[in-house]
């Protein structure tokens, strides 16, 4: 299966804000973002060249892409799916997002980037509903308990990555540190993702 291999700081540089895929390093002081915030190449810092609509499109398209961690045929599916459902397609297409396990995992606390909680689930660390599930792109219905499995509670990388979270920082997850386990009460709306994106750009860009 394809993957991007280069460095994923380079990612967060081109679109000059954090995506937070580097886990521990993106809240700290050596994140590339706070010391070179802007894109990577010998000429990132004098780029000024205007941007067309189409450039700006393709640019939120790509943040958001690269924030959830995904292919291009993996997200287009997922725009797909959320233009053929009832309601604004950007908030459906955001809602899908969100539903992937491997990103409530992350939400959870379990891992510190997207990239870890799909390792986790691959490696066979996570149950829903008691039931071990090791593909990152499962979607999870609401009322689905997450846990983690019983082997695997003493692993470091999860003890670290839950002292950065605060007890149910998210309205629609719920926490529970003693168990390690997580449920997803409800599909999240999209006013309360802290996603610093605008989807519709992707919907517009995708619709030509």
């Amino acid at each position: 299966m394809a993957r991007y291999t280069d460095s994923v700081c380079k990612l967060c540089r081109r679109e000059k804000q954090k995506l937070f895929l580097k886990g521990q390093k993106c809240y700290t002081d050596k994140c590339p973002v706070e010391q070179r915030n802007y894109p990577p190449g010998q000429h990132g810092v004098s780029r000024r060249a205007k941007v067309s609509e189409y450039g700006i499109q393709l640019r939120e398209k790509q943040k958001i892409k690269r924030s959830y961690g995904l292919l291009e045929t993996q997200f287009r599916n997922y725009f797909e799916k959320a233009n053929k459902l009832k309601g604004i397609t950007g908030d459906n297409l955001v809602k899908f997002l969100e539903s992937r396990l491997d990103n409530v995992v992350y939400r959870l606390g379990f891992a510190s980037s997207r990239k870890q909680a799909r390792q986790l689930i691959r490696h066979r660390h996570i149950t829903v509903n008691e039931k071990l599930v090791d593909i990152p792109s499962f979607i999870l219905d609401a009322g689905d308990i997450i846990k983690i499995k019983d082997k695997s509670k003493k692993l470091d990388l999860i003890h670290n990555s839950l002292k950065r979270v605060k007890d149910n920082t998210y309205s629609w997850l719920s926490i529970d540190k003693a168990s390690l386990s997580g449920t997803f009460l409800q599909v999240p709306e999209r006013v309360d993702v802290p996603l610093n994106a605008n989807e519709q750009l992707v919907v517009e860009l995708y619709s030509k």
